[in-house]
């Protein structure tokens, strides 16, 4: 069912009250509303909203809020499961049943700020490679994705008192780089993509953890690839800290994601096309996911 954030009309009863809002139903449907708002009582427009129905856990809907912080959506009668979520605040659930012909009154919904993990403890934390994948998503010209990844790599991050100032470094093995293809990763590795021989590391230095709310952070940094310097941001969701694994090391962990421009590191998609080379597209989808163990003189040294 298409979403529509169709006809509004705003109350004119108490302050705080949910607004009045009318929507044209199509023959058979009913219809959904909310105003979503911020822990402090004001509208919160680009709230993610997603109508899941319960009987076959398929998405009947799914928007954002405007910058009322408004919703609709008309929809079959059944029963269904509404999430509200934003960033940097606790994500709300619940249910609701659509009869046929009824639109239920907007329900107000609160977001509060989401729960902030404590943050790892001052000092070194080196990368496990065991426990970290590097992985990419290319789209294939006239094809399928191409899901790859670099399976040697070394790194940490110096954890500081004051967390925006810590910061991470890494270098990965280009030549490492392997898609399940032995004919593709050979072509990737050549003078037409990576030019390992030339270019043999990768490297990524941050400059800056910039704070976005709950869980999530901004890793400002640069990356060099190809013997070409470019600034990046890396979307970061910290996973928060365990004591576990081998010998029971303290160890974070985190989820990073970027999207990469092919031809900011001098790889010429435009040419390589022209020159019949069956390529990837422009961009690149790049997702980091990651555990370090803190670095004392009692850890043990991560196992090969």
């Amino acid at each position: 069912m298409a979403l529509g954030l169709l006809r509004r009309r705003r109350s004119r009863s108490a302050p705080g009250a949910a607004p009045d809002l009318s929507l044209p139903l199509p023959a058979g449907a009913g219809a959904y509303g909310c105003e979503v708002v911020d822990p402090t009582g004001q509208p919160l427009g680009g709230a993610e909203v997603t109508v899941t129905a319960l009987d076959s856990h398929r998405v009947a809907a799914r928007g954002t809020t405007d910058p009322y912080g408004l919703f609709m959506a008309a929809l079959p009668p059944g029963s269904y499961s509404v999430m509200v979520a934003a960033e940097g605040l606790t994500p709300v659930r619940d249910n609701v049943d659509i009869a046929t012909g009824a639109a239920l009154p907007p329900a107000r919904v609160a977001l509060l700020p989401a729960r902030q993990l404590e943050l790892p403890p001052p000092g070194t934390w080196l990368f496990d490679p065991p426990h970290t994948a590097i992985r990419f998503i290319a789209k294939h010209v006239g094809m399928a994705h191409v899901h790859g990844r670099f399976t040697r790599f070394t790194g940490g991050i110096r954890i500081t008192p004051d967390m925006g100032d810590s910061q991470v470094s890494m270098r990965i093995d280009a030549a490492s780089i392997t898609t399940g293809n032995r004919t593709r990763d050979n072509h990737l590795r050549s003078a037409d993509f990576l030019d390992v021989e030339r270019y043999p590391y990768i490297d990524f230095t941050s400059t800056r953890f910039v704070y976005r709310g709950g869980s999530r952070w901004t890793l400002n940094g640069t990356l060099t690839m190809h013997g070409t310097s470019r600034s990046v941001g890396l979307d970061t969701t910290y996973l928060g800290t365990v004591n576990g694994g081998y010998e029971q090391e303290l160890r974070c962990a985190a989820l990073a994601k970027a999207e990469l421009h092919r031809e900011d590191f001098t790889l010429n998609w435009r040419s390589m096309l022209a020159r019949g080379i069956a390529v990837v597209g422009p961009t690149v989808q790049l997702e980091l996911d990651v555990q370090a163990m803190y670095r004392t003189p009692e850890t043990p040294t991560p196992p090969e």
